[in-house]
């Protein structure tokens, strides 16, 4: 348990407004959790996956994220949760430790925050990554959160959708292999994977080369075999 509700954001995660009585969150540290989650694990999951996922869909025991809806904001301002478009985007992605490690640290402070304003705990159908009374952060407000975030670091032209890609191409420079890649990306065919990391493809070639020649060549000079 945490001790104290100071998230690891800049400012620290939440503020009390004194005349409304209802904290102002400052969702960077919702968000930077939610970025750690998919760029570790990754889903380099799309934003609207992220926003629609429940604790049941996180099994920190087996470090496993179901992923089986998404969040989408309708005409009036509206959200609602929609089943993935096709079989290939729900699926189970793999969690690493610290990622898990760093989601139960963030549920454990939650309910800190939500027991010291009157709310229940969470539950298992709770949204992960919420406002403090359970409503969904709306998309647009996280995209608004990060290019803060990226100004903050000194950087510009960033978009949230580029962690998504940068996960993916080290995976591939790593040398995971390219149907990994697709089942934690989601895409329905490793074709397409495979066509939007094309720029990937002559290190790939290069790094397959070289393991070829540490299998087949002996380890020691030729003469000092003979």
């Amino acid at each position: 348990m945490r001790e104290s509700l100071r998230g690891n954001s800049p400012e620290g995660s939440t503020r009390i407004d004194p005349e409304r009585g209802a904290p102002q969150s400052d969702i960077n540290y919702e968000y930077k959790v939610s970025l750690a989650t998919a760029t570790a694990r990754t889903r380099a999951e799309k934003r609207i996956s992220n926003l629609a996922l429940r604790w049941q869909d996180v099994d920190l025991l087996l470090l496993q994220v179901s992923v089986n809806r998404s969040l989408h904001q309708v005409k009036g301002g509206r959200t609602i949760f929609r089943q993935p478009k096709t079989e290939k985007s729900r699926r189970m992605i793999a969690l690493t430790p610290s990622t898990a490690t760093l989601l139960q640290e963030y549920h454990d402070s939650q309910n800190i925050l939500r027991e010291s304003l009157g709310y229940s705990k969470l539950t298992e159908t709770d949204l992960v990554f919420c406002q403090y009374d359970g409503k969904p952060f709306l998309p647009n407000t996280v995209t608004h959160n990060w290019i803060k975030l990226v100004r903050r670091a000194g950087l510009s032209g960033v978009r949230l959708h580029d962690a998504r890609h940068t996960h993916a191409s080290l995976m591939l420079k790593r040398g995971i292999h390219p149907k990994i890649v697709q089942e934690r990306l989601g895409h329905s065919s490793i074709q397409i994977t495979l066509d939007t990391y094309s720029h990937v493809a002559p290190g790939l070639q290069q790094s397959a080369a070289e393991t070829f020649d540490s299998i087949v060549l002996p380890k020691k000079p030729v003469s000092e075999l003979v």
